[in-house]
């Protein structure tokens, strides 16, 4: 059955004629309870929807990736075109060519080399450890899944199990009980292959296999190198093993393991392997000479510091972004996971940050997060970087992206109190308010109308590496609880000359300052930043008397309104435009009904909603800053359009120290007067953010 109408754009009659056969198909044949697993690129075949629901996210979202056999709509079952039974027989194998995955996953790529012509001899020299391990695959890859089955081979349909295993998001445990019930049907005598127990060691020899290393519960250590054989932390001496409930009498942690069941693992994907591979696979090697953003100067100054890693275009340049998650709690704790991944930059910037092109390098487990500890864990990638570094096959980490909590740990420098800013360092300039009890971060352009102050700094300027280094000299250098380092990065020959360490998260960045403006605008509870405690530290400071505390005739202490307050029928205005706004499909989510849409919100959004019942010096001044978003956001522009508006924001900063509070300006507000900078240096901020990761 042709389905090149997949492909077609989804605005034609072509798209959409398909889409109606799709569901004809689908609803008559794997519909339940009049729904199905919709199977356009968000619910990703994981959510059951109505007709009409699935008819939209198939116009807007399109199909999930070579989905073109619909094997989760009973295809396999129920032919859709079975007067073509060759044709079946290509679809129920969803198209995999067994000797192309061979040959790119052992790096073998000679058209000589076929399933027919690899397998040696029994008179030939014995082959070593891989190519044995490939002419076994190559054996399977002939082998019938069962007498007479001519729709499977052995190792084909172990691969499209994992497939759909990875897809449909199962369990290890949810899987295994699949295998249970199968081999529970079976006919008395007939058993499952072995192999489809071992499925996940095949796949891990075909590449794409993890690491279990052991941890410290109290993230002290990893138990590799020199402590591999340990059987407790030489640090806090916690037993590496679970240990048995009513063996609390006893003073040996070491000596009450119950069992050999570790306490906490890492999960760690090798990186090596995986770069290897994308060099590897013919579909993905023509792409890796191409690099982005080369142009910059972060970039061209890591070009010229180490010119043994730049002469060949296809070596490898990486980002490492970062993040907590917590996908799931329990009554007694919520657990979390803390990703690792790594993005190549070298793929074209249509396709670097799009999710299959992510690497996963880790997973660090929970239950919290790992905090200052996070270089422990970072070990075994940081190894994996320094072996990396060298000619020939050179890969090198430019920056690291994340949220401002995981910029702390991983920059070690904090984000909080009164240094709190990682660009101003020790000139950060911030101020403790006695009755909001928190550091605000002002002053970022002395003006005469607000504060009677003639200018007369200079702009902080922001430590290099060498710097950093050689304000630590003497320290002892010792990663975990009692780091004395910066950051495990510095272990890196080539971290000290970048010029960019770690990227200030624009998306982040952009939600808060979102939520900062809403909540005093609309007086939401807990985010108003407009209190009693806030109106004390203005009479405190001396500023803005006319917002002062005053008593009533009844002694009650009232709050007058502010020049940003909504009254009760603007709140009510605004909150209907966002409720009736309408945008192009696919352009933001239900703004309705996800305030946190903050993107389109901050942009676009914004602007529009307040025009008409603000006053004219507070509306000018959130235009302003969203046309800083919309520019930051550009895609090309001049270094020298990065220093005005850098400029540009720091004026717009001062005129909101006319406005709003104090408890306005945290360091997330404050941070806005750096991201030009890092643009200017470091390129586009599209590659510099945590959207691909947090989606």
């Amino acid at each position: 059955m042709d389905r090149s109408w997949m492909k077609q754009s989804r605005a034609s009659y072509v798209y959409d004629e398909g889409v109606n056969k799709f569901l004809d198909f689908a609803f008559n044949n794997a519909s339940f309870e009049e729904k199905i697993s919709c199977p356009c690129k968000k619910c990703r075949l994981l959510l059951p929807v109505v007709r009409e629901v699935a008819y939209d996210h198939l116009i807007v979202f399109g199909f999930l990736k070579d989905y073109t056999t619909w094997i989760f709509h009973e295809e396999v079952k129920s032919s859709y075109n079975p007067s073509n039974e060759s044709e079946n027989c290509t679809n129920s194998n969803m198209d995999i060519d067994m000797d192309t995955l061979l040959h790119e996953a052992f790096g073998i790529h000679s058209p000589e080399h076929n399933v027919e012509s690899n397998t040696p001899s029994e008179s030939e020299d014995q082959p070593n450890v891989e190519a044995e391990e490939f002419y076994n695959f190559v054996k399977d890859a002939k082998k019938e899944l069962y007498p007479g089955c001519k729709s499977y081979k052995k190792l084909s349909f172990i691969v499209r199990l994992f497939q759909i295993k990875c897809l449909g998001g199962w369990s290890n445990n949810s899987f295994s009980m699949l295998l249970d019930l199968l081999k529970a049907v079976l006919p008395e005598g007939e058993t499952l292959p072995k192999s489809f127990y071992e499925m996940k060691k095949i796949i891990k020899k075909l590449g794409l296999g993890y690491e279990k290393i052991h941890a410290c519960p109290n993230d002290c250590i990893l138990y590799r190198k020199e402590y591999q054989n340990e059987k407790e932390c030489p640090k806090c001496h916690a037993s590496r093993y679970l240990v048995q409930e009513n063996s609390s009498s006893c003073s040996n942690s070491s000596q009450i393991a119950s069992s050999k069941v570790p306490v906490k693992v890492l999960r760690y994907f090798p990186l090596i392997p995986r770069l290897q591979r994308l060099f590897m696979c013919s579909d993905t090697a023509p792409l890796m000479s191409m690099r982005h953003p080369a142009d910059s100067p972060a970039w061209v100054t890591f070009d010229y510091k180490n010119q043994n890693c730049s002469a060949e275009p296809q070596n490898v340049r990486l980002g490492l972004a970062s993040d907590g998650m917590n996908p799931f709690s329990t009554k007694s704790t919520t657990y979390s996971i803390w990703p690792v991944i790594p993005m190549v930059y070298n793929l074209p910037p249509w396709m670097c940050m799009k999710p299959d092109n992510l690497i996963l390098s880790m997973i660090i487990p929970g239950p919290g997060s790992p905090g200052n500890n996070i270089d422990i864990y970072l070990q075994p990638l940081v190894d994996e970087l320094k072996l990396l570094y060298e000619p020939g096959m050179c890969a090198a980490l430019m920056w690291t992206i994340s949220d401002l909590p995981a910029l702390a740990y991983i920059s070690g420098w904090s984000t909080k109190g009164k240094y709190g800013c990682i660009c101003c360092h020790i000139e950060t300039c911030s101020k403790w308010h006695k009755h909001g009890r928190k550091f605000c971060y002002m002053d970022h352009r002395h003006d005469e109308e607000f504060d009677g102050k003639k200018e007369k700094r200079s702009a902080p300027i922001p430590l290099d590496g060498n710097t950093k280094l050689k304000m630590l000299e003497g320290f002892e250098i010792e990663f975990g609880k009692t780091s004395k380092t910066p950051n495990i990065f510095f272990e890196l020959p080539y971290w000290k000359d970048n010029l960019g360490h770690h990227n200030l998260d624009v998306m982040h960045i952009e939600k808060n300052v979102c939520e900062s403006i809403i909540g005093p605008l609309l007086n939401l509870e807990g985010k108003t930043k407009d209190g009693l405690n806030e109106r004390l530290d203005l009479e405190l400071m001396g500023l803005k008397p006319e917002l002062h505390p005053r008593q009533d005739p009844n002694n009650k202490t009232v709050l007058p309104p502010a020049c940003f307050s909504l009254k009760k029928e603007d709140k009510t205005t605004f909150c209907k435009f966002l409720k009736n706004i309408k945008v192009p499909d696919g352009y933001a989510a239900n703004i309705s009904g996800c305030v946190h849409e903050c993107h389109i919100q901050m942009q676009q959004v914004l602007p529009l909603a307040v025009r008409g019942i603000l006053s004219t010096n507070v509306y000018s001044c959130l235009v302003d800053l969203s046309n800083f978003f919309r520019e930051i956001y550009s895609k090309v522009k001049r270094p020298q359009y990065f220093l005005r508006l850098e400029r540009d924001i720091s004026i717009t900063l001062c005129k909101l120290e006319k406005i709003f509070p104090p408890a306005f300006f945290d360091i997330v507000v404050h941070l806005l007067v750096h991201l030009p900078r890092e643009a200017r240096l470091a390129g586009p901020v599209q590659y510099r953010q945590m959207y691909p990761v947090d989606r």
